[in-house]
């Protein structure tokens, strides 16, 4: 920044607040907010308040399994986290690893920092085909559940026994068949196996009848009774114990002579086992010594209004779902009295939700509805790829108790979150906290004697950045990293009511740009990109951001996007509020990338969100774009006119003989002249890496901010920083594109990496609100191929990181 222009600074931000005009006016800008729920989650639900700190859960750590493959593993080759336990002290974590054939083990003794301690390759002590499905610690051995099965029709497995100190294998037991779960007794006496024997999802039942994948399909499964009693592994023994099929059929399942157990949990007193018969959507419970059948009872069905239903890039709350089976997967003890179940669903149904039985009668005592849908929207977190079909997909589930206080932690697969609830009632479990996590949480494990809970990732591919870990969190003021609430989630919803009156939150997704609001301090703009059709201006509230008990964001009011008369979508990359000037209306700019160079425009928007204008580049720009193009828009208004200044993501092909640099364009909105300058990047860190922009806002008169990212994510990210760049005094010929000089204002990357997540590759949205503070967001991608988390900082006064 010039010194001798530094009185005109943040024109971006202060320019329409110093004029005094209205560019917004409230009957303009959409729904009307509402500050009620029908499920009791609201944006207040995660402010100051909503959870006092001893009950908090924080982030520690995100540990990478990769990082823990024996040497010479190519880092790319897949390796996942699915089912996680942990040795008695609670400093030694064990998850099982089906894609690489192995388990792991991890140092969690500090939990900030996990450390790998290496593998165990079962694929060595058995066959190529041998895969972990479960693991559980007992004393100083590690019991873990093996598939060996080559076949449906003659399935098999093993329980090896491994030595915790050692990790070498002191004994192997057959348990005829395929096994899916293991739990173990309280007092270490005891477990109990799921020997699922799965159906080929490929084959006709039995009978010749119906579809592919259709019950019964022989032989059918059962349950693996082994007495632990004793510390050497010799003298244990294991009971098969089958299913009364009678007393199946007379609970009302399906096909009792298939049932297919797949989750077993045990109730706190030790005398009870539940298991969860998925496809057959029941639940059995049998006394935990004799094997004897107790009770048994239909998941039963459920129906569900106001949820998104169709993969369609839009977030429509307006759908309904016919009843279907809440086919279980997960289960949990919340007393001795009531089981919890995730209802993932698989072939018939899946409610999106979770349930709480009576475990004697199969009494619903409190169910979830559509609360984890409407969480997941609130959050940013909601899948339209899934909304078709399960939607959050509730596969995890856990109970424990952690400070006297018994919690449900409840894991969606393919939102890639926690929900935490106090049960201290069964009947009323009150919602705590969402912990995002990375993707595919499938081993929810709390660890009550250090008040810490593990969450396991499975999904896992290098090629998308995305990859499978082990996540820790820790509970209360022991683990407490600042006051106030938790750093997830950073930006939420508001509530609006639909046509029918019904108060549903705000659906957001990929925010990729931001800009101030020029008539209100604490107020910003951003707009969804191609990831959510039609595009939507939303409103952000940073009211609460700012001391020691600070709240989220708050998206609090949407314009969707029209044009002709009818909603649009844009692949909108960078946006700015226009001030009212001299009787000339408010409204927009949006920058929008186009899929091919042509596409590439501005867009000019009303207050009330309809396309009035577009402005195409230049012809000789629009001739050097590739596939990246308008990444950012800001703009100015002031005695010489308005002016729009774009980021161009990358280089033009036409400027790669004269260095490594991408472009900024000024755009005279009323002459049409462009004006071109030439930003330096970066050189990449990595093979296969590139570095480009991705935001522009304005400083000052003259000076301009941009942000210039890698493409990386995750441990191996490296550049995601803000720089400001000078303009020159004089315009450069018609023409010539001058290079500038950049000088770092903010490396943004350890506000990133201070979440103790998956650090996000998309830095996208950068301004200067009417406050004077800096803020950034990251896209989330609509959680395609990315965790689906968005970061949203308040990076300090502008005045002292713009100097």
């Amino acid at each position: 920044m010039s010194p001798n222009r530094r009185h005109a600074a943040f024109i971006a931000s202060g320019a329409a607040l110093a004029l005094g005009l209205s560019a917004f006016p409230a009957s303009a800008v959409g729904h009307q907010v509402s500050t009620s729920s029908t499920s009791g989650f609201s944006a207040s639900t995660f402010g100051p308040g909503s959870a006092k700190h001893h009950e908090t859960f924080h982030r520690l750590a995100t540990y990478p399994v990769f990082q823990n493959a024996p040497a010479g593993t190519d880092p790319e080759d897949e390796t996942v986290a699915e089912i996680s336990a942990v040795s008695e002290d609670g400093n030694t974590l064990v998850h099982t690893d089906a894609a690489a054939r192995r388990i792991g083990f991890l140092d969690i003794s500090d939990p900030d920092a996990p450390q790998g301690l290496g593998s165990l390759s079962l694929a060595e002590l058995g066959s190529e085909h041998d895969e972990p499905t479960s693991v559980a610690v007992v004393g100083h051995h590690v019991l873990v559940v093996v598939d060996s099965s080559t076949s449906f029709t003659a399935p098999s497995g093993r329980l090896d026994v491994v030595d915790l100190a050692t990790r070498t294998r002191v004994r192997s037991i057959d348990l005829g068949g395929q096994p899916d779960s293991i739990a173990i007794t309280h007092d270490g006496t005891r477990a109990v196996i799921a020997m699922e024997n799965q159906r080929d999802e490929d084959v006709l039942a039995d009978t010749g009848a119906g579809e592919e994948g259709d019950l019964p399909q022989a032989p059918a499964g059962f349950l693996q009774f082994v007495d632990l009693a004793g510390t050497d592994p010799e003298t244990w023994q294991t009971r098969p114990v089958t299913l009364d099929v009678a007393a199946l059929a007379a609970a009302g399942l399906d096909t009792p002579q298939d049932v297919e157990p797949e989750y077993v949990a045990i109730n706190p007193s030790d005398t009870k086992v539940a298991v969860t018969l998925q496809e057959n959507n029941g639940v059995a419970v049998l006394d935990v010594v004799s094997g004897a059948l107790e009770s048994v009872f239909s998941a039963g069905d459920v129906a569900l209004e106001g949820v998104d239903v169709d993969d369609d890039g839009a977030i429509d709350q307006t759908g309904s779902i016919e009843a279907v089976p809440r086919e279980p997967d997960a289960i949990g003890w919340v007393d001795d009295e009531h089981v919890a179940t995730a209802n993932e669903g698989d072939w018939k149904g899946g409610t999106r939700g979770w349930t709480v039985f009576d475990s004697t009668t199969g009494d619903v005592v409190w169910d979830a509805g559509t609360d984890l849908e409407e969480l997941a929207v609130r959050v940013g977190l909601h899948n339209d790829d899934r909304a078709g079909k399960k939607g959050v997909e509730i596969e995890g589930l856990a109970v424990a108790t952690l400070d006297g206080v018994r919690y449900a932690f409840v894991g969606s697969e393919r939102s890639n979150f926690v929900a935490v609830y106090d049960v201290s009632d069964p009947a009323s479990p009150r919602f705590v906290q969402v912990l995002a996590t990375t993707n595919g949480p499938e081993g929810l494990l709390p660890v009550p004697s250090r008040n810490l809970l593990v969450v396991s990732s499975e999904e896992d591919s290098a090629e998308d950045g995305v990859r499978a870990s082990v996540s820790v969190f820790g509970k209360g003021n022991g683990y407490r990293r600042a006051a106030g609430t938790p750093a997830f989630p950073s930006i939420v919803s508001a509530d609006v009511r639909t046509s029918a009156g019904v108060a549903r939150p705000i659906g957001w997704t990929a925010l990729g740009a931001l800009s101030a609001d020029p008539t209100r301090r604490d107020h910003l703009w951003t707009v969804t990109d191609a990831a959510m059709s039609p595009t939507s201006i939303l409103s952000v509230s940073t009211a609460g951001q700012r001391g020691k008990k600070a709240a989220p964001a708050v998206i609090d009011r949407e314009i969707v996007l029209t044009e002709g008369g009818e909603p649009v979508g844009l692949d909108a990359e960078g946006i700015w509020a226009r001030p009212s000037v001299k009787g000339r209306a408010g409204g927009f700019w949006l920058g929008v990338e186009g899929a091919t160079g042509p596409e590439n425009a501005l867009v000019r928007v009303s207050a009330s969100g309809h396309v009035q204008e577009r402005v195409s580049l230049p012809d000789d720009v629009v001739a050097g774009l590739g596939k990246w193009g308008i990444e950012g828009v800001t703009g100015t208004v002031d005695r010489t006119g308005e002016h729009l200044f774009v980021a161009l993501q990358r280089g033009l092909t036409s400027d790669a003989g004269v260095g490594g640099y991408a472009r900024i364009g000024r755009y005279d909105v009323a002459t049409g002249e462009w004006t071109w300058f030439g930003y330096p990047l970066s050189a990449p860190t990595a093979d296969g890496d590139w570095v480009g922009l991705s935001e522009v806002t304005v400083v000052d008169r003259d000076t301009l901010a941009v942000i210039e990212r890698d493409k990386l994510n995750g441990p191996a990210a490296a550049l995601k920083a803000v720089y400001t760049v000078d303009l020159p005094e004089r315009d450069p010929r018609p023409g010539q594109v001058p290079v500038l000089d950049k000088e770092l204002a903010i490396d943004v990357l350890p506000a990133l990496r201070a979440t103790n997540g998956w650090t996000q590759e998309k830095l996208e949205g950068l301004t200067i609100g009417g406050d004077g503070r800096v803020y950034a967001v990251t896209d989330n991608d609509g959680v395609d191929d990315a965790t689906g988390e968005t970061v949203f900082l308040d990076l300090g006064k502008a005045r002292k990181l713009f100097h």
